[in-house]
């Protein structure tokens, strides 16, 4: 079952040391490419924000951004404003999304995020705690994927696996990090192939942020992921 009250202080603690990494940028280094193509950290800092808001929207039972073009005309709009700035954008949104989980709510209904993509609300904090982690590393300021909270790790991977399970471009994956954690995704045609290696490079391959050749494929090539 998923404890939403425990993801709600776990966002809040990532958030913080966050804020506590970002706070010791100056204008200069906001202004310098993240890991992101095409992003800034003023846009992945812009970016939180503005998802916290969404977020909030999608607690509160309301689209969670108006349309795809305003979500990007907003994140650019900001992406260029001085860090402090940022920063007290950054914390009040994060605020405000933490009061939003606080209220009393049905965390069993179901919710619907960008896309059409449906969720039960108790995982909505889980989704902000992945943005706030990932994005974090995304900003390429000394915080890796290996700083990550190990629970956080695991849980985004189980997250994605889900995510490619069943795809059609992909052939049966079965993933094992070191020690005893196994995962099964893909499931689409051809044979299937087996990936093994530390549980922050298996995330990082499944999110994006990693190539892979960290990791250990058998029965086949390292499978090419879809984007997400």
């Amino acid at each position: 079952m998923i404890d939403h009250a425990r993801d709600l202080a776990s966002v809040h603690a990532a958030t913080e040391r966050l804020l506590l990494a970002v706070g010791e940028l100056d204008n200069a280094a906001s202004a310098e490419s993240s890991r992101l193509p095409g992003w800034t950290r003023g846009h992945v800092l812009a970016h939180l924000a503005r998802n916290a808001d969404a977020l909030v929207n999608v607690l509160e039972g309301r689209p969670m951004y108006t349309s795809a073009q305003a979500r990007d005309a907003d994140i650019e709009r900001d992406a260029s404003r001085p860090l402090d700035v940022q920063l007290a954008d950054l914390r009040e949104s994060a605020a405000r999304f933490q009061a939003a989980g606080a209220a009393p709510a049905d965390w069993t209904r179901t919710v619907e995020l960008r896309n059409g993509v449906t969720d039960a609300a108790a995982r909505v904090p889980f989704r902000r705690w992945a943005e706030v982690a990932l994005h974090h590393v995304d900003l390429g300021i000394g915080y890796e994927l290996e700083d990550l909270p190990e629970e956080f790790v695991l849980r985004e991977i189980d997250f994605l696996a889900a995510r490619f399970s069943g795809h059609k471009d992909l052939p049966t994956i079965g993933l094992a990090a070191t020690g005893d954690q196994v995962w099964t995704t893909g499931g689409g045609e051809g044979g299937s192939v087996a990936v093994r290696g530390a549980a922050p490079e298996l995330l990082g391959w499944l999110a994006g942020r990693r190539d892979g050749t960290a990791l250990k494929a058998g029965g086949g090539p390292l499978p090419t992921l879809p984007p997400l």
